[in-house]
């Protein structure tokens, strides 16, 4: 019998290894797995490359994980937030390095990733020191940078419910990140609010498929 919901999210976290890369879900605070962020810090894995829209946004979630010092890089496209200067912080004195993609790229190229694509073509940031050291080609009169998929080794996504297969539905503006990265990455764990039985989540609601998903934890379940 197929069943990806744990109790034990400390177990799977454990496993998650020095320098891996780590996707997190969000836009700001919308859509982020906080407390599956927050329970990673307990287990202290070191050199974290963390690939998130946000750098650092209120005073939770991937605030506290760069605030642990257990992040060495962000991949992201907003390093400033209005209501958090820590990221900045950090930055400026060099603990962290910091690989900007605008957001367009950022999603594209980690759905890229997903769909196993090699390498894609965009206009964003051509001209621009984004695009230095970048192949550009003309296509069709317009000018081009080729970008690479972005992968990670785990992905920590918010849903709002699952079933035991790991199907997931989101609620509203917090889906965003959540169905790329989870196509994504190695292993997926998803944060839910709701664990429903086989068969009551409508198939035509199911935004990402439990083929994608590897772990599903209820929020009140970690630890």
């Amino acid at each position: 019998m197929i069943n990806k919901v744990t109790t034990d999210i400390e177990t799977v976290l454990k496993s998650i290894p020095d320098g891996a890369r780590i996707m997190t879900s969000g836009f700001g605070l919308a859509g982020q797995p906080i407390e599956l962020i927050e329970a990673l810090i307990d287990f202290g894995p070191k050199d974290l490359t963390i690939i998130n829209n946000n750098a650092a946004s209120g005073d939770r979630g991937l605030t506290n994980l760069l605030l642990s010092g257990l992040v060495k890089k962000m991949i992201c496209s907003f390093p400033k937030a209005n209501n958090s200067t820590v990221f900045e912080d950090l930055y400026k004195a060099g603990k962290v390095e910091l690989d900007l993609v605008p957001q367009g790229n950022l999603a594209c190229r980690i759905q890229a990733a997903g769909a196993g694509l090699g390498a894609i073509f965009t206009p964003t940031g051509y001209g621009t020191k984004i695009a230095e050291g970048k192949e550009t080609r003309c296509i069709d009169g317009k000018n081009y940078v080729l970008e690479y998929p972005i992968h990670a080794d785990y992905a920590l996504i918010y849903a709002h419910q699952a079933d035991r297969w790991g199907n997931l539905v989101y609620r509203k503006a917090a889906r965003n990140f959540g169905p790329l990265m989870a196509k994504a990455a190695k292993t997926t764990i998803a944060q839910v609010h709701e664990v429903l039985e086989l068969g009551q989540l409508d198939p035509e609601v199911i935004v990402t498929p439990g083929i994608f998903v590897q772990h599903v934890v209820k929020v009140g379940d970690i630890k």
